[in-house]
């Protein structure tokens, strides 16, 4: 087939990176535009990144000597990826839909509307025919959670599934590369623990209940969060506890996440086979060790066993910058092709 003209917008940030070095091998997309802030606009690619280029191998050889275009509804692309910081990115990426794009978008500024798809695959397909209230025509907006919510979602969803889920606790460990280049002063981080990351909490204890809910209302458990920046480069560890409607057993519990495979046969090239591996080892997962399983589109998840005051409690792993954000962007537009959305 032929491939499915694409353009990044915020493309020499820390995700732009990884959605550029994602889509330069992609099978169904071509980038055609490279997009980013007046400070880069104009420059070759490889000129604007190469002093701050942190995505795995070197700079995409196809994009190096591209220049880089301002943030404008002009380019010759049918899909756009949204890799801009919160605030920027709502009215930019409205504009491009309503100029005919189909938006798929790592911000935060569209995910609680009402009419946007907060999509995790995995667990809510079916929101994606939300994009056709939108009423812009071809365009449209689709929003991945947060990066830390994308773990705990999936972690969540084959049990809230087999078992019903009735409250949660989870705590998280985030690493540095969540707060994007240069992020963290190191005299903050190391040897350090903040407690404390601006508006982390809310997102984990909301977003999670849109994306498990029904299309048009919430999912009815409840989730209390706190988040913590720790000297991890990427990776982030969630310490979760669960209280279910209908107590499992261990092995039952272990076999609901381990199968758990609902986009098996869609042959969309960023699924992994299985979303969550549990691993048997009892000092498993850790972000050095783990956080690249599955391309990193993998949670991992281990030290499962019951608790005293909820049912149960294990720990996840979630890739912030792959699954928690430029390869859930990629995962929620091959489903949008799959689903005819991009043609």
């Amino acid at each position: 087939m032929d491939k499915i003209r694409v353009a990044i917008l915020g493309a020499t940030g820390i995700v732009g990176q990884r959605l550029a070095a994602l889509l330069a091998v992609h099978p169904w997309f071509t980038v055609v535009a490279l997009c980013a802030s007046a400070e880069s606009a104009g420059l070759r690619y490889d000129e604007a990144v190469r002093a701050r280029w942190r995505a795995p191998g070197e700079i995409p050889p196809s994009l190096a000597k591209t220049v880089v275009r301002p943030c404008l509804p002009d380019v010759e692309a049918r899909l756009v990826f949204s890799a801009l910081e919160s605030g920027a990115a709502g009215p930019i990426e409205a504009a491009f839909a309503q100029e005919g794009y189909f938006v798929c978008s790592n911000a935060g500024d569209h995910r609680m509307s009402p009419n946007v798809p907060l999509l995790v695959p995995e667990a809510n397909a079916d929101h994606l025919a939300l994009v056709q209230r939108q009423a812009l025509g071809s365009g449209g907006i689709v929003a991945n959670p947060n990066c830390s919510t994308a773990g705990l979602v999936l972690a969540l969803a084959p049990l809230h599934r087999s078992f019903g889920v009735r409250q949660v606790f989870v705590a998280t460990l985030q690493a540095l590369s969540g707060a994007g280049y240069p992020g963290v002063p190191s005299l903050d981080i190391v040897g350090n623990a903040i407690p404390h990351i601006p508006g982390e909490e809310d997102k984990i204890e909301t977003e999670p209940l849109k994306i498990m809910g029904d299309q048009t209302h919430l999912a009815d458990f409840r989730i209390s969060a706190q988040c913590h920046r720790v000297a991890a480069a990427e990776g982030h560890l969630l310490s979760i506890a669960v209280e279910l409607a209908q107590r499992p057993t261990l092995e039952g519990l272990v076999s609901a996440l381990s199968s758990f495979a609902p986009l098996r046969g869609l042959g969309l090239p960023t699924a992994p086979a299985f979303p969550l591996f549990v691993h048997p080892e009892p000092d498993r997962p850790q972000p050095l060790r783990d956080a690249g399983r599955g391309a990193g589109m993998t949670v991992t998840i281990g030290r499962v066993r019951p608790d005293r005051i909820f049912d149960y409690k294990f720990t996840a792993l979630v890739n912030n910058l792959v699954r928690g954000a430029a390869g859930a962007a990629v995962l929620n537009a091959e489903l949008a092709f799959r689903r005819g959305y991009l043609h």
